[in-house]
């Protein structure tokens, strides 16, 4: 069976890097393309989301490649190498993850038409906590990011003698590049093109592999012999590395936070035409995964039947697991130049997918929650200028990270991705807490009481005012948007009236309203989800609010008997006059 010896450290030649470089002029031109083609971005939606009007193949694809970042093309096969095939129920736990996010999360970010799923956090709960969740992912991601450029360029020297800076430098700044000029267009097209980069790599890899050891068979036969054909592994011992377990329960749980709330993804979610290609989008992404996660996986497999007689971590010709598999394609391509480039090019795809769409994203986060709200009256042409300026600053920011951390050493990887995994959780938690759990509220602590009529507050009164419908109350101060019933169901989807055959919200006191309007004039108002027959728009109440009765008509008692619901200090019932609305 072959197994290099122990010998000189292997090495790139002159026709890998040619590959190598041509992936990376590939995917400038593509940017500089999308940047003009029909015209360019001439707004911000332009800019972040392709003006809402890519399909779901380039989108489904580009959710793909950001999945597998170089630390998974060059980790998911070492790791399957060393515990076995059992890795492949990682995609069990991907398609539940899927399922959720196509039929939980995706439907409400998709129909409220956000950019930033943080505006989300505002109208469910306040601002204070949309700035919590938009400075939380922006740590994160930054960190993250940084880390994603240097790994691989870090196991690369260490194997091949790659020159770390030389490659920190060309992905990060053509990957910000094209970023910057071309914008999701380009962020979603480089991301596809990548794609076929990364299974052109990898299968490469298993073409070469089986011949080298004999076949299919005889690979299957000896990792077989060796305890890596171990799918039936349902060990219940959470202590246990990788088992089915750990995949389908604690895996669907972590890629949900990814796939379901996360920003990069949810900003391609919307960038779909329709929410049916949103969701088919979903379900090309995770047949691209099962490929691509599969391919890995069997690269690792071969693998370890390669180097079974000869360990190269014991030999001492590499010091991690991550670096197998760089080793293992220079050992099987040896007297092939240049393809090995071609891995070269698989494992910086990944690099410059992940970190392209978290560049994009962070620019689009920055620009919805932080500068819109300070700087409202700026023209669009001025921030589509403003959103490429923030790309360019959070590309250099995640290059900086990616240059710390070669000089900090391995203490800033693991903390990196501790501060990735402490954030990513409770974020999913606040969205989930909003999405599914009407009655949870955000602290009213958060916010001085003297600015209450100058942000949004979405509250529930207590069950003995909900009479047959969930009562929500919401302020708006002077010249805040009305939403409408349709908002209503889309902020709680899961609010449900059982026994009736309606839901929907109803504004009191004023006129009914289906569609957001514009309040002329502060003053407190109220929305109640729920099912009347007499709260139809348009019914026989003549548009009026609950039950019919404008301000000051009926008992002025809620359902609890009391002219003030205690639960909402300071609203009366039907007290203060209503906003003026524009005619419904």
């Amino acid at each position: 069976m072959p197994a290099a010896g122990v010998g000189a450290p292997a090495a790139f030649g002159a026709w890998d890097y040619g590959v190598f470089a041509l992936m990376l002029l590939v995917s400038t031109g593509i940017g500089l393309w999308v940047a003009l083609a029909r015209g360019g971005q001439r707004s911000p939606d332009d800019f972040f989301t392709g003006g809402r009007r890519l399909g779901a193949l380039p989108v489904g694809l580009s959710l793909a490649a950001s999945f597998m970042s170089a630390v998974q093309v060059l980790g998911v096969p070492a790791e399957a190498a060393r515990y076995g095939l059992k890795f492949l129920w990682m995609c069990l736990g991907q398609v539940l993850c899927s399922a959720f996010t196509a039929a939980l999360f995706l439907p409400v970010f998709y129909r409220l038409g956000l950019t930033s799923t943080y505006q989300y956090l505002e109208m469910r709960f306040n601002r204070a906590v949309r700035l919590c969740g938009t400075l939380q992912y922006l740590l994160a991601t930054v960190l993250y990011t940084g880390i994603v450029i240097y790994a691989p360029a870090l196991i690369l020297n260490q194997v091949t003698g790659l020159d770390i800076w030389a490659s920190l430098l060309s992905t990060g700044i053509i990957c910000t590049f094209y970023t910057t000029v071309g914008g999701m267009k380009a962020v979603v097209w480089t991301d596809a093109f990548q794609v076929v980069v990364m299974l052109s790599g990898f299968w490469a890899i298993l073409a070469r592999g089986a011949v080298l050891l004999g076949g299919p068979r005889q690979v299957l036969r000896l990792a077989q012999n060796h305890s890596r054909i171990n799918l039936l592994d349902f060990d219940p011992d959470p202590r246990s590395r990788y088992t089915f377990w750990t995949f389908v329960v604690g895996g669907t749980l972590v890629w949900l936070s990814m796939y379901g709330v996360n920003q990069a993804q949810v900003q391609r979610y919307v960038a779909c035409s329709t929410e049916r290609k949103a969701k088919l989008a979903v379900l090309i992404n995770q047949l691209g995964l099962l490929v691509i996660v599969t391919s890995a996986a069997c690269c690792g497999i071969l693998m370890f039947v390669f180097y079974s007689d000869c360990d190269p971590l014991l030999t001492g010709r590499i010091s991690a697991p991550d670096q197998y598999m760089p080793l293992f394609v220079l050992d099987i391509f040896e007297d092939l130049p240049g393809v090995p480039g071609l891995f070269l090019a698989c494992a910086y795809s990944g690099t410059l997918s992940t970190a392209s769409t978290s560049i994009n994203a962070m620019a689009a986060v920055t620009l919805e929650d932080l500068i819109k709200p300070l700087l409202p009256g700026l023209a669009p042409r001025r921030l589509v200028l403003v959103s490429k300026g923030l790309s360019l600053v959070f590309g250099s920011a995640c290059l900086a990270v990616a240059a710390l951390s070669s000089l900090l050493g391995g203490g800033v990887l693991q903390g990196s991705f501790t501060v990735m995994g402490v954030i990513s959780g409770p974020l999913l938690g606040a969205f989930a807490l909003g999405m599914f759990l009407p009655a949870c509220n955000a602290p009213q602590r958060l916010s001085p009481s003297g600015l209450a009529s100058h942000r949004q507050r979405l509250r529930l009164q207590p069950p003995e005012c909900w009479g047959d419908g969930l009562r929500l109350q919401l302020r708006r101060g002077p010249g805040a948007a009305c939403p409408g019933s349709q908002l209503l169901r889309h902020l709680l989807p899961v609010l449900r009236s059982p026994g009736h055959a309606h839901d929907r919200a109803v504004w009191s006191p004023g006129q009914l309203l289906d569609g957001p309007h514009q309040a002329q004039q502060p003053g407190p108002w109220a929305a109640v989800v729920g099912s009347h027959p007499e709260d139809s728009v348009g019914g026989p109440q003549g548009g009026r609010g609950h039950a019919g009765r404008r301000p000051g008509e009926g008992s002025g008692r809620n359902s609890c008997g009391s002219q003030e619901c205690p639960g909402l200090p300071g609203l009366p019932a039907h007290g203060g006059e209503p906003p003026a609305f524009p005619a419904a």
